[in-house]
């Protein structure tokens, strides 16, 4: 019974995950630009601080942390569709062992957030671009692994 109803969805759950992808993508991309700026030119405790505060926070309550939520419910839907992953082969270990990875970066991020909130970051803006480059290998990591399939 259930087999049959995730067979069926499965054109929707795998359009809600791809959208919810997207959307997580778009905000492990943007927060650690915001900490760039917001190390390299925002003082501590001005009017500035405080706006670069809410936008942080919006970003990772209002978009991140939903997107998050809904790309682990949506990707389990995927895998426990009858037919879609064998686990026998390479790529959905590699897909898996990344978006663990992009979901500790997630709550790393939001840790450093909690850093800016009490005044407390310790890290450089350079940091920060460094940083921002793992969502990119994630992907790349991620979309080669179920598009190619290179260890089939």
């Amino acid at each position: 019974m259930i087999d049959e109803y995730l067979a069926a969805a499965y054109p929707w759950t795998k359009s809600l995950h791809v959208i919810s992808v997207i959307a997580w993508m778009a905000g492990l991309f943007y927060l650690p630009r915001l900490f760039v700026y917001h190390a390299e030119k925002v003082g501590t405790g001005t009017e500035t601080d405080a706006l670069f505060q809410t936008m942080e926070y919006r970003l990772l309550r209002a978009i991140m942390n939903p997107a998050m939520i809904a790309t682990w419910v949506f990707g389990l839907g995927l895998v426990f569709t009858p037919g879609v992953v064998y686990w026998g082969d390479v790529w959905p270990w590699t897909k898996a062992a990344a978006v663990l990875v992009m979901t500790w970066f997630h709550h790393w991020l939001a840790w450093r957030r909690k850093d800016f909130a009490k005044g407390e970051n310790t890290r450089s803006g350079r940091s920060y671009r460094i940083w921002n480059e793992v969502p990119t290998v994630l992907l790349i990591v991620i979309v080669v692994s179920v598009i190619a399939r290179p260890f089939s």
